[in-house]
């Protein structure tokens, strides 16, 4: 079950080399299992899943921490209630919809529900 504001995601960058050789070493270096979704995104489900990004116009720049919310509006106006910025207004992905924001030390989260 989804708790709302807990950490439920970490994505990851896979620009600095091919997704099949991200995928090896993980695979090598901790025995991780992969579920590919499409040419650029292959996900993972360790302990907190996660997943590589080898878009290059999609990948993060940093890992992006991912949080689950119940109600995507309402959780947006918290944010900006409470002094953080949205950077990426809510859109929809395979899987749910999300949005990205900054927090006031300029971190950038997202968070995502269905």
């Amino acid at each position: 079950m989804k708790l709302n504001g807990k950490l439920d995601y970490l994505e990851l960058s896979a620009t600095g080399c091919t997704l099949d050789s991200v995928k090896s070493f993980y695979s090598a270096a901790f025995s991780w299992s992969f579920t590919d979704y499409g040419p650029t995104y292959s996900a993972f489900a360790e302990g907190l899943d996660g997943g590589f990004q080898a878009d290059a116009d999609e990948a993060p720049a940093k890992p992006l921490p991912v949080i689950y919310s119940e109600n995507l509006e309402e959780t947006l106006d918290a944010i900006e209630s409470a002094g953080g910025t949205i950077v990426k207004p809510i859109f929809s992905f395979p899987g749910g919809r999300r949005f990205h924001f900054t927090d006031p030390a300029g971190n950038e989260l997202a968070v995502w529900g269905h």
